[in-house]
């Protein structure tokens, strides 16, 4: 008897820790943007742009990327060039820094510089000059695109219908973890998602979920908003390919994946010509028909067409609206 009471204790306990962390894991994951903006460090973290004088004591464009860690504290990256898709890309120089906000006042400190942040101008020193820089908050080409005559409507905000398990929210958003009910062969998929906001996390812990083609290649959907952008962060083929460029935008604001899909082929139940995927993030192209060797990791193993979509949830409360896909085949 007392060691059944022992056992029956312990599975509580372990019950109630389960429960203390799902409460604190759904505290720390804010996904309404009118919340998130209660927090000053919001308001700070976020992508800026100017021109002058550059730390390499040449003249041009100048990028920044300020990346909120909690509590006042923030990682930075100032980018030769401008900011990703727009003059930056990996050639050019990333110089990191810090930021901290106390007392009111962003002090600024990195290789090679330093400065402050106030009113969205980032004014950054360096030994050959001074350059301002101020905050932008750049939008998707595509975002918003109507479905064009003969596209599939997955969902407009009003149903989930077309999902298994689908939640719509009261923001008219759709929450993540679901699997389309229809199934396809080659397409051209438009699709919007936002990011939690979740300063504190790190790594695959912060904003995790992914678009899964034809139910086994992921296309990773993640808040890397400001790294270097590998296979395992946003807009990687996990385990295949890196992106091109790191086009994530910051959390809580909706950004767009525009994706041309073509199925594995298959004979006599052998495949004979292996997947492959155009994937443009925010409109630019950081996969360009690129052969996908196999199923990554999370979902089904290969198969041929026709198959679902699936939008992970991996832990987190991504969101996604505007879905849509135009057939090929």
């Amino acid at each position: 008897m007392k060691r059944h009471l022992f056992g029956l204790a312990i599975a509580l306990l372990v019950v109630g820790c389960l429960a203390v962390a799902e409460e604190r894991r759904a505290r720390d994951e804010i996904i309404d943007p009118e919340v998130a903006a209660q927090d000053p460090d919001f308001h700070i973290q976020g992508e800026y742009l100017g021109e002058g004088a550059l730390p390499t004591g040449s003249e041009g464009k100048l990028g920044a990327q300020v990346i909120a860690r909690g509590d006042g504290k923030f990682e930075m990256y100032v980018l030769v060039g401008g900011l990703p898709g727009e003059g930056w890309d990996r050639s050019k120089p990333r110089l990191r820094g810090e930021a901290t906000r106390q007392d009111g006042e962003v002090s600024v400190r990195g290789e090679g510089y330093e400065g402050t942040l106030a009113d969205g101008v980032l004014t950054l020193k360096h030994g050959h000059g001074e350059v301002k820089l101020k905050r932008v908050e750049r939008k998707s080409p595509t975002l918003g695109a109507k479905p064009p005559e003969g596209a599939v409507v997955l969902f407009d905000g009003k149903s989930a219908d077309a999902f298994d398990n689908g939640t719509v929210l009261p923001d008219g958003s759709l929450l993540s973890g679901v699997t389309t009910k229809q199934k396809f062969g080659a397409y051209h998929l438009h699709l919007e998602f936002r990011l939690s906001w979740m300063p504190k996390a790190l790594g695959q812990a912060r904003s995790n979920s992914g678009v899964y083609l034809h139910d086994c290649y992921e296309v990773q959907v993640l808040d890397s908003f400001g790294l270097t952008g590998e296979d395992n962060e946003c807009g990687g083929i996990y385990r295949v390919k890196a992106p091109d460029v790191n086009m994530c935008l910051p959390p809580l604001v909706w950004q767009t994946y525009d994706i041309d899909f073509t199925p594995p082929k298959y004979e006599d139940g052998k495949k004979v010509a292996n997947a492959r995927i155009t994937v443009r993030h925010n409109g630019v192209v950081i996969h360009d028909n690129l052969e996908l060797p196999g199923a990554t990791p999370g979902r089904q193993p290969e198969g041929p067409a026709p198959r679902p979509i699936h939008l992970q949830a991996h832990g987190n409360r991504v969101v996604y609206r505007n879905i849509w896909l135009v057939p090929k085949d």
